[in-house]
Formats: C-alpha cells, sequence, structure tokens
C-alpha cells in the first residue's frame, strides 16, 4: 500500500495529518529543520518507527512537544529553554517522576505546531535507514518510504535542511552533543 500524500498548502492538511498521527498512524511531515518520521508518543508507534528505520532499540527518537505540552508534563525544563523554544533546539531533559531521560524539541513552525495541537506530542526521527544519510526533500523520500508509512506531507519549498542543535540540559553548563541549526 502507497502512503496517502498530504499537501502542506491545502487548507485542513494539518488538522488531517494530526488526525492520523493520532489514530495511530506513522508518517513523514516536514519541520523547522529536516523532514521527520513521526508517530504519536507510545509503544505502537515507537515499534513501528524502529521497524521502519531499521533502528536498534537502544537509540531512542525526539519527542517534539508544543511548549503548553512541555510545560504540563513532569520533565524538568531549565528556564533558560523556556526563553529559547520554540527553535531548532532539542535538549536531553530528565523527567521528574521516573528519572529517566528524554531528548526533546519545540519546533519553530506553525504547520508542525497546529498537527501536534491535535495529535499531541509526536516522536520524530530523520528520514533514513539507520546508518544511512537523511532524505532532504519529498522526491528523495517518496520512492524509498513511501511504502513504509501511512502518509507524506509533501512541501514542495523543502529541499534540504539542517538537523536541529542537541545539548545535554541535565549538566551544569549544558553540554553540546551535535552543533546543529540552532547556534549556541
Amino acid at each position: 500500500m502507497d502512503a496517502l500524500i498530504i499537501q502542506r498548502m491545502e487548507e485542513g492538511s494539518a488538522e488531517k495529518a494530526g488526525r492520523m498521527l493520532k489514530a495511530g498512524a506513522v508518517g513523514v511531515l516536514p519541520c523547522d529543520t529536516i523532514y521527520g518520521l513521526s508517530g504519536m508518543v507510545g509503544e505502537a508507534s515507537a515499534g513501528r518507527l524502529y521497524e521502519i528505520k531499521r533502528r536498534p532499540q537502544s537509540k531512542s527518537f525526539i519527542t517534539l512537544m508544543t511548549l503548553s505540552q512541555l510545560e504540563e508534563s513532569s520533565l524538568q525544563v531549565p528556564t533558560e529553554l523556556l526563553r529559547i523554544w520554540p527553535a531548532p533546539l532539542t535538549a536531553i531533559l530528565r523527567d521528574g517522576r521516573s528519572g529517566e531521560t528524554v531528548a526533546v524539541r519545540v519546533p519553530d513552525d506553525d504547520y508542525i505546531q497546529r498537527v501536534m495541537a491535535i495529535s499531541g506530542p509526536i516522536y520524530s526521527t530523520s528520514v533514513n535507514f539507520s546508518g544511512e544519510k537523511s532524505l532532504l526533500s519529498f522526491e528523495d523520500i517518496l520512492p524509498v518510504f513511501s511504502s513504509l508509512v501511512d502518509f507524506i506531507v509533501a512541501d514542495p519549498s523543502i529541499h534540504g535542511g539542517t538537523a536541529s542543535t542537541l545539548i545535554d540540559a541535565t549538566v551544569r553548563p549544558f553540554k553540546v552533543l551535535r552543533q546543529g541549526a540552532y547556534v549556541i
């Protein structure tokens, strides 16, 4: 089965993608950095994402959230990050309840914010097979992933991009783990 193609510029497309994610679908979404392979936060979506990416389960995914979703979570968020987000900055945060760490980003993109307002927080990972180069355009993604995901949001204006900067915000000073789109 081929993925449903959703045109980003069509009215209601963010809401359609959000409803599909909320219903358990896995899809490809353009974001403020690069395209992401995404599914709603939870074991079922995580299992599909690991399978699609051929990724070892020892490597976790980034969780994308809105600011309000982040503030309602049990994650320990340094106030400096609340002044920076939304931005192409991913931070490893500690969960105040479980003590586990989670990589979180609040994307600076109105479209993905509208998607998450419906779906809730989502996992996101680069669109590629584990260990391979990220696919950065709809034209490159479509032939490789259309039979593996439920939907792909097409945005013809995206032809590349830079991944988010990744920091460990569980330590002081914050430690830069990957320099990316956000300049530290």
